[in-house]
């Protein structure tokens, strides 16, 4: 089920406790001001009701590409009415995780499993402006005819604090969102600059080498979706975008 912020704060909306949990963190964590939160447009999207949310449960569970599945459908048929800075975040049932100690590495394994399974239900055919070739810059994840900024936060990550959570956290942000966020505009500019800035201050290590603009030739967007507490990535992209025959 799709929410908005105003009905998971009505007190009629029955939540499990770790989903009431996740999204306090997730207000906490973008209302801050002892500690700004780096995405400025996440925190205006929030703080105005852009966002939409949803649950899923364990991750590695075999219904949980299919919630994702009909969350990303849901959320893609009404995100243009929604607002400039909008996003789906979905919060993850992550106690079985947390209770096999996984690493980062074994977040990330989840991460893009969940990523591949879910495209493999997808019922549109991926969009013909966008290459199905993780290596080329044009790429971005898609699912139902609309492409996405994929973002994954864990409560393993120590360094990256703008990638560290108390649950498993995903955002899809649509590629939209962007037209006016890039390098080819003054307000994108600025914008990175301010985002760059509060980034350093915020997390205990420099920016990731992989965080570059959309489309500029040296750029892999996949690299960015799942960040590591190093300045490492791995050696190729996970997701089988071409591959249909994945079933959970």
């Amino acid at each position: 089920m799709l929410y908005t912020k105003e009905e998971i704060e009505n007190p009629k909306t029955a939540l499990e406790t770790w989903q009431e949990r996740s999204f306090t963190a997730f207000g906490d964590m973008l209302t801050s001001r002892d500690h700004a939160y780096p995405c400025v447009p996440g925190i205006q999207g929030y703080t105005n009701g852009m966002l939409r949310f949803g649950f899923l449960e364990d991750p590695r569970s075999s219904s949980a590409s299919e919630q994702l599945g009909e969350l990303l459908k849901s959320y893609g048929e009404v995100s243009r009415q929604t607002g400039s800075y909008t996003s789906l975040v979905v919060f993850c049932d992550t106690r079985a995780l947390l209770k096999d100690q996984l690493e980062i590495k074994d977040y990330e394994k989840v991460f893009w499993s969940l990523l591949n399974q879910t495209h493999a239900l997808d019922e549109k055919e991926w969009p013909e402006d966008i290459s199905q070739d993780p290596e080329d810059p044009s790429w971005e994840f898609c699912f139902h005819g609309e492409p996405y900024f994929a973002f994954c936060a864990t409560p393993v990550h120590t360094k990256r604090n703008s990638r560290c959570f108390p649950s498993l956290l995903l955002a899809f942000q649509p590629r939209w969102v962007f037209e006016n966020i890039n390098d080819s505009t003054t307000y994108g500019r600025r914008l990175k600059n301010v985002i760059r800035k509060r980034l350093l201050d915020y997390d205990d290590l420099p920016a990731h080498p992989a965080l570059k603009w959309y489309g500029q030739e040296d750029n892999h967007e996949w690299e960015q979706y799942f960040l590591r507490d190093d300045d490492t990535s791995l050696p190729q992209c996970p997701f089988l975008a071409k591959t249909r025959s994945l079933r959970p």
